[in-house]
C-alpha cells in the first residue's frame, strides 16, 4: 500500500511516494528519517540485497530520490532491543542569522547533524521536535566532533537553490584547523581526489585515490605556528565528505584529536593537555542569498575550549 511517512508500518511491505519535502535526497537519509530506530547497518543491508526498489529498479544508498518516485520498502525484522524507540529531546541551538528561509546557527561539537550510524538523533531531529517550523532541512552537514556555522532551510526552493550554489563553488566556508606539526608554507593548495566508501559497519570512510577519486580542492593557510602544531585556515574550494580531514592526514598534518584520521598515539598525549575532541571549527561563510540576492558574510570565533587550549601552546 502507498503510504505517508508516519503511516509506516515496519511489520509489512510499505510503498512510500516520495513528497516535495524529500526531494533530491540521498535514499539511505530518507530511510532513517522514514524508518526511526532502525540502524544504518540495517538500512544498508536491505538497500544492496535490493530489498528496497525505486519504481521497482535496484538502487543504491547514495541513490538522490526524486518527486512521485515509489519506494518499496520491506518489513524491518530486527532484534527488539534495537527497535527500542528513544526519546528525541527537543532543543535550540545559538542563533547566527534567521530570516525567512535560512537558520543558521553555532552547532556545538559532539552534536551530529542527523541521526544515524549508532546516533538516535542529531541537530535536526532536535529543532524539528522544538516543533517552530513548518519546513526545515540541512543546506550541508558538519562532521559531529566540527563545530561551527551551520545553514538549515527553511523552505524547500531555499534549499535547492543555496546547494546550487555549493554545487557551482559560489560559496566561501572556511574552517580553523589544529594540526601537528610546524608547517613551513603560509599558503598550499591541495589537490587530492577523494574516494568516498562505506565500511562493513555502514560507516563513512575517504581516502585518496587517484583513481576512483572524485576531484577535491582545499586551500590551505598558515594563521600561526606554535612549536608542535600549526594552526590553519582551511579554504573549501569543493565540498566532498571529510575533505578538510583527508587533506591534512594526506599531508601528513593531521587535525589535533581527530580520531578516525589522526595520529592515534599522539591524541592520546592530546587529550591529557586538555582537549577533549577534534579541533576544526567552521568559523566562517559567505554568499549572496539566493531568495533576497543579499549579500550574507558571517563569521563564529573560536568556541572557548579550543581558545584555551591553544593559548596555552608553546
Amino acid at each position: 500500500m502507498n503510504t505517508k511517512m508516519n503511516e509506516i508500518n515496519q511489520n509489512q511491505v510499505n510503498f512510500y511516494t516520495v513528497s516535495e519535502a524529500d526531494e533530491n535526497q540521498r535514499l539511505d537519509n530518507l530511510l532513517i528519517k522514514l524508518l526511526k530506530g532502525v540502524p544504518k547497518s540495517h538500512l544498508y543491508r536491505i538497500i544492496r540485497s535490493g530489498e528496497v526498489r525505486i519504481n521497482k529498479a535496484r538502487c543504491l544508498v547514495n541513490d538522490k530520490v526524486q518527486l512521485g518516485d515509489l519506494i518499496r520498502i520491506p518489513p524491518i525484522r530486527i532484534s527488539e532491543s534495537s527497535q527500542i524507540k528513544k526519546v528525541i529531546p527537543a532543543a535550540t541551538f545559538p542563533i547566527i542569522f534567521e530570516d525567512d528561509y535560512y537558520l543558521i546557527i553555532n552547532k556545538p561539537h559532539g552534536v551530529a547533524c542527523h541521526g544515524g550510524s549508532g546516533v538516535s538523533f542529531g541537530v535536526i531531529e532536535q529543532l524539528r521536535q522544538a516543533k517552530l517550523y513548518k519546513f526545515l532541512e540541512l543546506a550541508h552537514r558538519l562532521d559531529k566532533e566540527t563545530s561551527g556555522i551551520l545553514i538549515l532551510a527553511k523552505k524547500r526552493l531555499a534549499l535547492v537553490e543555496l546547494q546550487e550554489q555549493m554545487k557551482s563553488n559560489q560559496i566561501t566556508k572556511e574552517y580553523f584547523a589544529l594540526t601537528l606539526g610546524a608547517w613551513r608554507d603560509e599558503k598550499r593548495n591541495v589537490k587530492a581526489p577523494i574516494y568516498k566508501y562505506t565500511n562493513k559497519d555502514g560507516e563513512r570512510r575517504v581516502r585518496i585515490d587517484q583513481e576512483l577519486g572524485q576531484f577535491a580542492h582545499t586551500i590551505f593557510t598558515l594563521k600561526k605556528k606554535f612549536s608542535e602544531f600549526s594552526l590553519v585556515n582551511a579554504d573549501l574550494q569543493t565540498g566532498r565528505t571529510h575533505q578538510i580531514r583527508i587533506h591534512l592526514q594526506h599531508l601528513g598534518f593531521p587535525i589535533a584529536g581527530d580520531e578516525k584520521y589522526g595520529n592515534f598515539e599522539q591524541n592520546k598525549l592530546i587529550n591529557k593537555l586538555g582537549l577533549k575532541r577534534m579541533f576544526l571549527h567552521a568559523h566562517h561563510i559567505k554568499f549572496t542569498h539566493p531568495m533576497t540576492q543579499i549579500p550574507i558574510d558571517l563569521n563564529c570565533p573560536l568556541p572557548q575550549d579550543l581558545t584555551e587550549f591553544i593559548a596555552q601552546l608553546p
